[in-house]
């Protein structure tokens, strides 16, 4: 029993490490099963893209009609455009536009480890994605750390959006905590411990306060309608970021603010019908 035992502990271990590095763990979906999944709902197989842009390598997936009005998902953190798989394969959503779903720099198959703390440099990666596809214009729809994505995208490149969708997006930099346990687990002894995405999203999250307080004054640069949807019972993302959205979006020529009651962190996913019907209304402006 005592030999048992003991392979046990040694076992536990091997487990867990096999478990951080295995491909559930680093939240992200092959192309292959992407194709899979839209075969069995008999739909139209997506399209695959990865552009090279300032030294990185941007992966995305598009479908729709490329002659409608684009709508661009950028997931939060940890994520990858998996996390819309199903807006892609929404006709309700392609109906009326082309969608992209982006892996952010770092994340999915856009150079899987290699961080990106910077969302003006997290922005810019995205921007010949608007370049390529926006045919009659363009909606940037962000999710929880995709949020502070897409605003950094309409002050940077305003001539390319023409919408700002925030969906339980952490923007109000006093409202992001600072959590002192990120910076030790970031050192290098302690790093393989942990899935390569939740690396990545440590090294995205730790310098957020800093990157949205540099964000404040470029606020006014912001005049594309800007609809932001929030739950009230966010355990993640504080729903005073929608009241830091209102304050903020001064120069929006239409600010459209949606609290969720009872709402949490994933009404992504859990309202997703609202949401389509929401960037419908955005879409027709």
């Amino acid at each position: 029993m005592r030999f048992k035992k003991r392979y046990l502990f040694l076992l536990i271990p091997i487990l867990f490490f096999a478990m951080c590095k295995s491909e559930l763990m680093s939240f992200r979906r092959s192309e292959a099963r992407t194709v899979r999944y839209f075969e069995k709902k008999r739909l139209e197989a997506p399209r695959f893209y990865t552009i090279e842009t300032e030294g990185r390598s941007i992966h995305y997936t598009h479908v729709g009609d490329s002659t409608k009005p684009l709508v661009v998902l950028v997931h939060g953190s940890p994520g990858s455009s998996s996390a819309f798989l199903s807006f892609l394969a929404d006709p309700r959503l392609t109906e009326f536009a082309q969608v992209v779903a982006v892996d952010r720099p770092g994340n999915g198959y856009s150079d899987f480890g290699r961080s990106e703390p910077s969302l003006e440099k997290q922005a810019s990666a995205l921007r010949p994605i608007l370049e390529r596809h926006r045919a009659t214009s363009a909606i940037v729809l962000g999710h929880s750390y995709g949020g502070p994505v897409v605003a950094r995208m309409a002050m940077d490149f305003p001539e390319l959006v023409d919408g700002v969708f925030i969906v339980a997006g952490s923007i109000d930099p006093e409202l992001e905590p600072r959590e002192w346990w990120r910076k030790p687990i970031d050192h290098p002894l302690l790093r393989w411990i942990f899935p390569t995405s939740m690396v990545v999203a440590n090294q995205e999250i730790r310098p957020l306060y800093e990157e949205l307080q540099a964000m404040m004054p470029l606020w006014e640069k912001v005049t594309c309608p800007v609809t932001v949807v929030q739950g009230t019972n966010d355990t993640l993302v504080p729903s005073g970021n929608a009241d830091f959205a209102v304050r903020m979006s001064v120069n929006s020529s239409r600010l459209d603010c949606r609290m969720v009651e009872g709402g949490s962190h994933f009404i992504l996913w859990t309202m997703q019908d609202y949401l389509v019907d929401l960037l419908r209304d955005m879409a027709e402006l």
